[in-house]
């Protein structure tokens, strides 16, 4: 018997533990383990959940702030349209701007009002400061702008200070050149330009810009740079003015 046991006593031994622990593990669903498991994870699964709520809360916050920044912004702006429109006449109309092309940014735009809202071809558009174009498209409900950035654009206009007049040409930026008709002109650096009278699509004394600089070398007369009043490239509302032109628009 002892001969027996020294030879397979502690074989027999692991046996039945090894058949009593598999046992248990089946009797309990290897509670025991995933219950370990569970204690060994969890404080690291509890941290990267937290991590990942702070994330997620930091992500909305930030959302929020920008929301309302824009929210700011967009009332600030629509309040000072609505001063600007308030000083214009009754016939005054107020417009979004709905479409615009990357490709045609200082060229022309797409208003949300149209010939049921009393919009016509020849239309002056103002924004806050002063003229950027004219309309030359009417449908229903909506209408297009030339700007009078755009390098096709031609706008005749006049120096305040001492009326010698010229035509502004657009650069497809916020600077336009003016074009003077002699080549003498008294004309300097922060001198306004308003539209002129000889005008024949755009009503007198409309304002434009500020001389930034003159050639006085340029041929056959001067060139003068002008910064234009209102943020084209900015724009989102405008106000329509009506206007009817000395010549036919086809």
């Amino acid at each position: 018997m002892y001969r027996w046991w020294d030879k397979y006593g502690w074989k027999t031994t692991l046996t039945i533990l090894a058949l009593s622990v598999a046992w248990l593990l089946k009797q309990t669903q290897a509670t025991a383990i995933a219950e370990t498991y569970y204690f060994l994870v969890s404080p690291f699964q509890s941290q990267q959940q937290l991590l990942l709520e702070n994330k997620l809360t930091n992500a909305r916050i930030l959302q929020l702030e920008q929301r309302l920044n824009e929210l700011e912004q967009q009332n600030k702006q629509f309040k000072e349209l609505l001063d600007y429109a308030a000083a214009q006449p009754r016939s005054a109309i107020t417009a979004p701007i709905i479409g615009r092309s990357a490709d045609i940014w200082w060229n022309q735009i797409t208003l949300g009002k149209g010939s049921k809202d009393g919009v016509a071809k020849g239309f002056i558009v103002n924004g806050i400061g002063g003229v950027i174009g004219r309309i030359i498209q009417v449908t229903p409900h909506t209408s297009r702008a030339l700007l009078i950035s755009d390098p096709h654009s031609r706008v005749g206009a006049v120096v305040t200070r001492t009326r010698h007049p010229g035509f502004i040409q657009g650069k497809n930026s916020q600077t336009a050149v003016m074009h003077f008709f002699t080549q003498v002109v008294d004309v300097r650096a922060g001198d306004t330009i308003t539209t002129s009278s000889l005008s024949y699509l755009y009503p007198a004394g409309l304002p434009i810009g500020q001389v930034k600089s003159v050639n006085f070398e340029k041929g056959p007369a001067p060139e003068a740079e002008i910064e234009l009043n209102v943020p084209i490239d900015l724009l989102e509302w405008v106000v329509i003015q009506p206007f009817s032109p000395k010549v036919e628009i086809k």
